[in-house]
């Protein structure tokens, strides 16, 4: 018992607790995967043993509190951050055991006063102390669209002998008595609400107040002088004392290219007319927004490219509403499935549309789509998931080709403000109205047929003229805003994140050799060309920002809601890390310049939909902007740790030992081990404002979903990672860095893996065709496991060759006494 308590009161004991926990957290989210929700809870989070671990690891926190005079050395960042931790742990276990969850359904004109609990011993019952009438359920939808905006809950409650008023929607909540109601689903006929309903006053409390102890220790860490943070800082400016100003070794550049297909097409549309063209508004997806953006996503979403040779996304789309025959002729819509083009006998790549039908017009996909969809979605093989796709994309040319995909014309009469196509169902307009929509957009793709014939442009400008002013005169909702649609359109003009993406890798890749030069022999000119590129950094670095504050104007939103977007915010956030611990390592501000570049390169892949959207109404929440922000930024942070683990391992694995090396090894260690902590930091205060986010949402601030958990798994994994040095054996420059590198796969984990391999209620993250994607970085973990062995190898000799000849001065000492 006496060496089970010794253990329990030990580091080491910490990291294994830690370690059990997160391969349990681990596990559980794939239970939940192949046996379901339920069953996770069952059996592993909700477990006596998993309790239990919690249990220990509370037991633990505080044997050690007290056991290592934490309180008499006054290091009290660690003390609160500890505690709140374990207040935290009993605010979770108070919900568990006292907490109540369940839900009302009410239709209009009706009362309720019970509500409805699932439990593991069956549907339960409670009572209020008062009754809810609905007076009337809303859903508001996005203009033209069915995509719901909003949904709102009118009640009357009945309390105390008084009668209130109160709306329930999203992101607001409705209190009575310490019952909290909000607003989570309603009716088909939309004539009834259904609430979740929560009741959890003590241990939201005891939650929160951890919560905010955390945020205060948090605080205290950066600030008081004895902190583990505060200490790395001084040991750097210490290392860098007697450090000659060198850098590291590695290198690592990578370029895209963009391969055009297909040939130039002789009635190609000028481009000047193509821009009148593609700034003309257009409603999509609830959505007003110049074509420009419309065509992009089209040429995206059926040619999976930019580009259709020099053609770009407006040239493109007006060619195949003006000419379509030529175009149906032409191989252009994307197959990636060799399987499919040899049961079909299509061309690889790029599919021509007319070959997907028969000479007597049939859909030549149809028997073989028609058998794919009647099996469950989990049965359907990977080639019949391509074959999906590869439907999507006729229906969309198949709309397009009959005029049916955008709204143009803008019914003033509308009360959900819905913009049609020439192609649509017109009868809700006037006889008048709906034949000059017919006319007006016939009579403006002929004029471009006859511009493409004699090269006078001039009459197709006046017929498009002529729809822009049907607009701007039947736009009663005032829809067209012309400053953020002339935005969107220079936004995607400007094409600023791929242009930043460009120049991060030369300039950072140039900083980088610079640097390495600096290490052969230091010169003037040389301080002066790094100067130089890191001036260019930041000038670059602020033109990222600058797009992703134009495309906050243009959504109207944080732009960090979905995957595209939180992906060139992390890019923005790793370049912003790389200036704060390189201020005096120029290293780390080219690897962070670089690293920066491969994500924005991720992000303009063909997976990545760069797609301005409308929001869903959870996410309509300022909770979003704060919790994504932070999260994600700590990502960043990781990154630059990871780049820089794999450069000290590449210094350990292929350099000649020296003095000046050696320097280098412990700085960059330095740098890497504070930039963790920052990201842990982070990490764990964007983890628990998206909890608050969700407790103020739907009326739990904790669900186990997949996302929530990992990110939580990642929490665990890097608090293992920055507490390693506390057990001597395990206190290597070597091991940490190693492991520095391999936590980053439970980022990868977090934000991609979970969405392919798993599945979880968070839309913002979500990605399609991500697959391909796992094969590299496999492969990139196989390389850094061969390069921690042989850095092990090399590491592990030079210090036998250290004990050697340690052994022999000391013989020849003891000789010559």
């Amino acid at each position: 018992m006496d060496k089970f308590v010794r253990f329990l009161s030990s580091y080491k004991a910490s990291i294994v607790l830690l370690l059990i926990y997160a391969v349990g957290l681990a596990l559980a989210t794939f239970v939940e995967k192949w046996m379901g929700t339920q069953a996770a809870k069952m059996m592993i989070y909700y477990s006596p043993l998993f309790l239990f671990l919690q249990f220990l690891l509370v037991v633990n926190f505080i044997l050690i509190l007290f056991g290592r005079n934490f309180i008499q050395q006054k290091k009290w960042a660690m003390v609160v951050i500890h505690c709140a931790l374990v207040v935290i742990l009993l605010g979770a276990m108070t919900t568990f055991l006292f907490g109540k969850e369940g839900q009302v359904h009410i239709r209009e004109g009706e009362k309720a006063d019970q509500m409805v609990m699932h439990t593991s011993k069956g549907v339960k019952k409670e009572t209020f102390p008062f009754q809810l009438e609905l007076v009337d359920f809303r859903l508001i939808r996005y203009p033209g669209s069915q995509s719901p905006s909003s949904y709102e809950s009118e009640l009357r409650v009945y309390v105390d002998g008084e009668v209130r008023e109160a709306k329930v929607f999203m992101n607001n909540v409705l209190d009575v008595k310490g019952y909290r109601f909000f607003q989570a689903s309603y009716d088909k006929d939309e004539l009834g609400t259904i609430l979740s309903v929560n009741k959890d006053v003590a241990g939201r409390t005891i939650t929160y107040t951890g919560y905010l102890l955390l945020l205060a220790g948090f605080v205290l860490m950066f600030f008081m002088p004895n902190s583990r943070f505060r200490k790395l800082s001084q040991q750097l400016k210490e290392v860098r004392k007697g450090a000659l100003v060198a850098l590291s070794l590695m290198m690592a550049v990578v370029g895209s290219a963009q391969n055009t297909t297909g040939a130039v097409l002789e009635n190609s549309i000028p481009a000047e007319h193509a821009a009148k063209f593609g700034a003309l508004p257009v409603q999509f997806r609830g959505r007003t927004m110049p074509m420009n953006t419309f065509s992009s996503e089209i040429i995206r979403k059926v040619h999976k490219e930019q580009k259709f040779g020099e053609l770009n996304s407006d040239q493109f789309l007006l060619g195949l509403l003006a000419i379509p025959q030529m175009w149906m002729q032409v191989p252009f819509i994307a197959l990636s499935d060799k399987e499919i083009s040899a049961r079909y006998n299509l061309p690889e790549e790029y599919v021509p549309y007319f070959l997907l039908f028969d000479r007597q017009g049939n859909y030549r996909l149809l028997p073989q789509l028609q058998e794919i969809y009647h099996r469950p979605a989990d049965k359907r093989s990977s080639s019949d998931k391509d074959l999906i796709k590869l439907d999507e994309r006729v229906n969309i040319l198949y709309q397009l080709f009959n005029h049916t995909m955008f709204g143009l014309y803008p019914d003033p009469n509308d009360p959900s403000h819905t913009w049609y196509a020439s192609g649509d169902d017109l009868s809700v307009f006037s006889k008048a109205d709906s034949l000059f929509i017919v006319q007006s957009f016939e009579q403006y793709l002929e004029e471009v047929r006859q511009a493409l014939r004699s090269g006078d442009w001039s009459k197709a400008d006046q017929a498009l003229d002529v729809i822009g002013t049907y607009q701007l005169d039947n736009d009663k909702a005032s829809l067209i805003h012309p400053e953020k649609l002339e935005a969107e359109y220079r936004y995607n003009q400007w094409d600023l994140f791929n242009r930043v993406k460009v120049g991060y890798f030369i300039s950072g890749g140039l900083l980088l050799i610079f640097a390495l030069m600096q290490i052969l022999r230091e010169k003037r000119w040389k301080r002066y060309a790094a100067a130089f590129l890191t001036g260019c950094i930041i000038l670059l670095f602020l033109c990222h920002m600058f797009g992703m504050g134009m495309r906050w104007y243009i959504s109207g939103y944080a732009p960090w809601s979905n995957s595209y977007e939180t992906m060139v915010y992390v890019s923005w956030a790793t370049v912003l890390a790389g200036f704060i611990f390189g201020r005096r390592s120029t290293l780390t501000r080219a690897l962070a310049s670089l690293f920066g570049g491969i994500i924005l390169f991720v992000a303009a892949l063909n997976w990545m939909d760069p797609q301005i959207n409308t929001l869903v109404p959870v996410l309509k929440s300022p909770w979003l902007m704060f919790h994504v922000a932070v999260i994600v930024a700590a990502y960043g942070f990781f990154g630059i740790s990871f780049l820089l683990g794999i450069t000290n391992l590449s210094i350990m694995a292929f350099a000649k030992e020296s003095p000046r090396l050696s320097v280098r090894i412990q700085e960059l260690t330095i740098i890497n081990n504070m930039s963790l902590l920052v990201g842990v930091v982070l990490l764990t205060a964007g983890t628990f404002l998206g909890a608050v986010w969700a407790n103020e949402s739907w009326g739990r601030y904790w669900g186990w979903d997949p996302k929530e958990t990992w990110a939580l798994i990642s929490i665990v994994v890097y608090t293992i990672v920055t507490h390693l040095h506390l057990i001597k054996k395990w206190n290597s420059q070597w091991l940490f860095n190693l492991l520095s590198v391999f936590a980053f796969s439970s980022v990868l984990m977090t934000y991609l893996g979970v969405n392919y391999f798993l599945s979880g209620m968070h839309s913002y993250g979500e990605t399609e065709g991500v697959g391909s994607a796992f094969l590299y970085i496999g492969i990139t973990f196989a390389a850094v496991a061969l390069l921690g062995i042989i850095s092990w190898k090399k590491n592990k000799s030079e210090k036998l060759r250290e004990k050697n000849e340690k052994l022999r001065i000391k013989r020849v000492v003891s000789e010559k006494v």
